[in-house]
Protein backbone atom coordinates (compact mmCIF):
# COMPACT_ATOMS: atom_id res chain seq x y z
CA UNK A 1 0.00 0.00 0.00
CA UNK A 2 1.89 2.98 -1.34
CA UNK A 3 0.39 6.21 -2.14
CA UNK A 4 1.80 8.26 -5.55
CA UNK A 5 0.80 11.71 -5.46
CA UNK A 6 -1.76 14.35 -4.45
CA UNK A 7 -3.46 16.58 -7.23
CA UNK A 8 -3.40 20.02 -7.08
CA UNK A 9 -7.00 19.94 -6.50
CA UNK A 10 -7.51 17.17 -4.05
CA UNK A 11 -10.29 16.79 -1.71
CA UNK A 12 -11.12 15.07 1.58
CA UNK A 13 -14.32 13.22 1.96
CA UNK A 14 -15.13 12.16 5.06
CA UNK A 15 -18.02 9.29 5.04
CA UNK A 16 -21.11 9.08 8.17
CA UNK A 17 -19.20 10.62 11.46
CA UNK A 18 -22.23 11.35 12.98
CA UNK A 19 -24.00 11.19 16.15
CA UNK A 20 -25.88 7.66 15.33
CA UNK A 21 -23.31 6.12 13.61
CA UNK A 22 -20.35 6.64 16.04
CA UNK A 23 -22.41 4.92 18.76
CA UNK A 24 -21.39 1.91 17.27
CA UNK A 25 -17.91 0.13 17.41
CA UNK A 26 -16.09 -0.74 15.03
CA UNK A 27 -13.06 -2.81 13.66
CA UNK A 28 -10.32 -3.08 12.80
CA UNK A 29 -9.87 0.62 13.86
CA UNK A 30 -12.07 1.15 17.21
CA UNK A 31 -14.04 4.24 16.39
CA UNK A 32 -12.60 6.84 18.40
CA UNK A 33 -9.18 5.95 16.23
CA UNK A 34 -11.75 6.34 13.06
CA UNK A 35 -12.60 9.69 13.86
CA UNK A 36 -9.06 11.21 15.46
CA UNK A 37 -7.38 10.31 12.08
CA UNK A 38 -10.61 11.85 10.26
CA UNK A 39 -9.95 14.82 12.10
CA UNK A 40 -6.02 15.17 11.54
CA UNK A 41 -6.91 15.30 8.05
CA UNK A 42 -9.72 17.22 8.28
CA UNK A 43 -7.45 20.21 9.49
CA UNK A 44 -4.47 19.39 7.67
CA UNK A 45 -6.81 19.77 4.19
CA UNK A 46 -7.82 23.30 5.95
CA UNK A 47 -4.88 24.34 6.60
CA UNK A 48 -3.85 23.78 3.16
CA UNK A 49 -6.83 25.61 2.17
CA UNK A 50 -8.24 22.03 0.24
CA UNK A 51 -11.74 20.92 0.14
CA UNK A 52 -13.22 19.30 3.38
CA UNK A 53 -16.52 17.31 2.42
CA UNK A 54 -18.51 16.19 5.80
CA UNK A 55 -21.10 13.65 4.61
CA UNK A 56 -24.03 12.58 6.44
CA UNK A 57 -26.89 9.88 5.97
CA UNK A 58 -30.23 11.45 7.02
CA UNK A 59 -33.98 10.33 7.11
CA UNK A 60 -36.90 11.56 8.25
CA UNK A 61 -37.77 10.44 12.20
CA UNK A 62 -39.90 7.71 10.71
CA UNK A 63 -37.61 6.62 7.94
CA UNK A 64 -40.22 7.09 5.18
CA UNK A 65 -37.52 8.74 2.57
CA UNK A 66 -35.06 5.68 3.20
CA UNK A 67 -34.65 4.43 -0.10
CA UNK A 68 -37.41 1.61 -1.28
CA UNK A 69 -37.53 -1.69 -2.24
CA UNK A 70 -36.84 -4.86 -1.22
CA UNK A 71 -33.83 -6.43 0.72
CA UNK A 72 -32.64 -9.87 2.25
CA UNK A 73 -32.93 -8.02 5.81
CA UNK A 74 -36.55 -6.79 5.25
CA UNK A 75 -38.31 -3.83 6.31
CA UNK A 76 -35.81 -2.29 9.24
CA UNK A 77 -39.37 -0.42 10.43
CA UNK A 78 -36.34 2.08 12.31
CA UNK A 79 -37.43 5.18 13.79
CA UNK A 80 -33.99 7.90 14.39
CA UNK A 81 -34.00 9.70 16.97
CA UNK A 82 -33.66 13.45 16.89
CA UNK A 83 -30.01 14.37 15.98
CA UNK A 84 -28.44 10.99 15.62
CA UNK A 85 -27.60 12.55 11.74
CA UNK A 86 -25.36 15.34 12.93
CA UNK A 87 -22.04 15.56 12.04
CA UNK A 88 -19.36 15.26 14.85
CA UNK A 89 -18.21 18.56 15.84
CA UNK A 90 -15.01 18.14 16.27
CA UNK A 91 -14.43 17.69 12.58
CA UNK A 92 -14.94 21.20 12.15
CA UNK A 93 -16.29 23.38 9.01
CA UNK A 94 -16.75 21.81 5.49
CA UNK A 95 -19.13 21.58 2.71
CA UNK A 96 -22.06 19.35 4.12
CA UNK A 97 -23.47 16.80 1.97
CA UNK A 98 -26.69 14.65 3.00
CA UNK A 99 -27.49 11.18 1.08
CA UNK A 100 -30.65 8.84 1.68
CA UNK A 101 -28.08 6.23 0.24
CA UNK A 102 -25.17 4.43 1.19
CA UNK A 103 -23.07 6.65 -1.07
CA UNK A 104 -22.61 10.22 -1.28
CA UNK A 105 -22.82 10.34 -5.05
CA UNK A 106 -26.19 9.59 -5.91
CA UNK A 107 -29.29 11.93 -5.17
CA UNK A 108 -26.57 14.16 -3.37
CA UNK A 109 -24.71 17.48 -5.13
CA UNK A 110 -21.55 16.10 -4.26
CA UNK A 111 -20.08 15.94 -7.68
CA UNK A 112 -21.61 19.57 -8.38
CA UNK A 113 -19.29 20.81 -5.06
CA UNK A 114 -16.86 18.95 -6.12
CA UNK A 115 -16.32 19.97 -9.51
CA UNK A 116 -17.03 23.79 -9.34
CA UNK A 117 -13.89 23.57 -6.88
CA UNK A 118 -11.67 22.09 -9.73
CA UNK A 119 -11.19 18.77 -7.42
CA UNK A 120 -9.86 15.83 -9.56
CA UNK A 121 -8.66 13.73 -6.84
CA UNK A 122 -10.72 12.45 -3.48
CA UNK A 123 -9.24 11.31 0.17
CA UNK A 124 -12.11 8.64 1.54
CA UNK A 125 -12.58 7.83 5.61
CA UNK A 126 -15.69 6.68 7.45
CA UNK A 127 -17.35 4.26 8.65
CA UNK A 128 -18.32 1.95 7.95
CA UNK A 129 -15.78 0.52 4.79
CA UNK A 130 -18.52 -2.42 3.24
CA UNK A 131 -20.65 -0.11 3.29
CA UNK A 132 -21.01 4.08 3.02
CA UNK A 133 -17.18 4.39 1.56
CA UNK A 134 -16.89 1.71 -0.38
CA UNK A 135 -20.10 2.93 -2.49
CA UNK A 136 -18.83 6.72 -2.27
CA UNK A 137 -15.31 5.07 -3.89
CA UNK A 138 -16.99 3.18 -6.73
CA UNK A 139 -18.70 6.35 -7.64
CA UNK A 140 -15.82 8.33 -7.11
CA UNK A 141 -14.20 6.31 -9.68
CA UNK A 142 -16.81 5.45 -12.01
CA UNK A 143 -17.46 9.79 -12.17
CA UNK A 144 -13.70 10.08 -13.28
CA UNK A 145 -12.26 11.11 -9.21
CA UNK A 146 -8.30 9.89 -8.61
CA UNK A 147 -9.45 8.01 -5.25
CA UNK A 148 -7.48 7.57 -2.13
CA UNK A 149 -8.62 5.48 0.54
CA UNK A 150 -7.19 5.83 4.14
CA UNK A 151 -7.83 2.53 5.76
CA UNK A 152 -7.06 3.32 9.02
CA UNK A 153 -8.98 6.25 9.03
CA UNK A 154 -12.08 3.90 8.17
CA UNK A 155 -14.24 1.12 9.86
CA UNK A 156 -16.61 -1.53 9.69
CA UNK A 157 -18.93 -3.87 11.77
CA UNK A 158 -16.21 -5.85 11.91
CA UNK A 159 -12.38 -6.54 11.00
CA UNK A 160 -12.89 -9.23 7.88
CA UNK A 161 -15.30 -7.37 6.25
CA UNK A 162 -12.93 -3.95 6.65
CA UNK A 163 -10.09 -6.59 5.22
CA UNK A 164 -12.62 -7.41 2.42
CA UNK A 165 -12.91 -3.98 1.02
CA UNK A 166 -9.52 -2.97 1.25
CA UNK A 167 -7.62 -6.09 -0.39
CA UNK A 168 -10.70 -6.69 -2.74
CA UNK A 169 -12.12 -4.07 -3.81
CA UNK A 170 -10.24 -1.13 -3.24
CA UNK A 171 -7.24 -1.79 -5.44
CA UNK A 172 -9.49 -1.65 -8.21
CA UNK A 173 -10.73 1.79 -7.44
CA UNK A 174 -7.45 3.91 -6.24
CA UNK A 175 -5.10 3.86 -3.72
CA UNK A 176 -5.01 2.89 -0.51
CA UNK A 177 -2.61 4.40 2.41
CA UNK A 178 -2.91 5.11 5.95
CA UNK A 179 -3.12 8.90 7.82
CA UNK A 180 0.29 9.70 8.55
CA UNK A 181 1.23 8.71 4.65
CA UNK A 182 -1.76 10.89 3.43
CA UNK A 183 -0.38 13.94 5.97
CA UNK A 184 3.18 13.05 5.09
CA UNK A 185 1.93 13.44 1.41
CA UNK A 186 0.42 16.55 1.70
CA UNK A 187 2.74 17.83 3.36
CA UNK A 188 5.99 17.26 1.07
CA UNK A 189 3.68 18.22 -2.15
CA UNK A 190 2.21 21.70 -0.10
CA UNK A 191 4.90 22.86 1.36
Amino acid sequence: MSLTTLDPRTALVVVDLQQGIVATDTAPYPTAEVVERSVRLADAFRTHDLPVVLVRVSFAPDGSDAPPGRTARGASGRTFPEGWDQVLPELGEGIVVTKRNWGAFHGTDLDLHLRRRGVTQVVITGIATRFGVESTARSAHEHGYHVTLVEDAMGDRDADGHRASVEGVFPGLGEIGGTDEVLELLGRTRG
